[in-house]
């Protein structure tokens, strides 16, 4: 190469700063978008894999028993009624903790109450776990229709009444160190030989 030649190669392209790279802007926009588009397939990969791990499956309830104390229509459309659950409530999950918080419970006939909500203390449901609940509901007058008392009382002569306790509140889970808020406990249901 000559001299000549070499007065004939374009300059190098300027440098912006001390740190200023020898690779365009198109690199920098190509190794971006690389970079955004592996981060997003690892972030899809890794998704599934840690709910398989922690999968929280649902709690199980269960009635086992049913006492009622006290079953009183004295006063139509008034009555007032003391019954005991025995409530089993199962966590099948091996890393994930339910935490109930602000609970209550209350029974229905037909759709509609015929007991007062009863507020239910914090329970902590720890994994692999059966928890069993002994909620005494009842004991105040609740107003109920003229069909309802009637039914009810048809039913208690004939022997079976078919309640349902009815179980509200919030439920936060635990699993490693995600947590979760579910707002509705649930419903579970009952057929009670009187």
């Amino acid at each position: 190469m000559t001299e000549d030649d070499l007065k004939r190669q374009p300059p190098p392209p300027p440098r912006c700063g001390p740190f200023a790279s020898r690779y365009a802007i198109k690199d920098r926009h190509k190794a971006l978008s690389t970079f955004i588009v592996i981060f997003l397939v690892l972030a899809g990969i890794t998704a599934p894999v840690v709910w398989l791990v922690y999968c929280p499956h649902d709690s199980k309830f269960q009635d086992v028993s049913l006492v009622i104390y006290d079953l009183n229509f004295t006063s139509p459309p008034y009555m007032s009624t003391t019954m005991q659950f025995t409530v089993v409530t199962r966590n099948p999950n091996e890393r994930v903790s339910f935490y109930y918080d602000q609970s209550s419970a209350f029974v229905t006939y037909k759709n509609q109450v015929i007991t007062p909500p009863l507020s239910l203390p914090p329970l902590s449901h720890d994994s692999k776990s059966t928890v069993a609940l002994f909620p005494v509901l009842g004991g105040g007058t609740v107003v109920v229709s003229f069909e309802v008392a009637n039914g009810l009382m048809m039913d208690q002569s004939y022997g079976v009444v078919n309640l349902k306790l009815i179980l509200t509140g919030k439920v936060r889970l635990q699993a490693g160190v995600f947590t979760g808020q579910v707002p509705l406990l649930g419903s579970s249901e009952c057929q009670v030989d009187a």
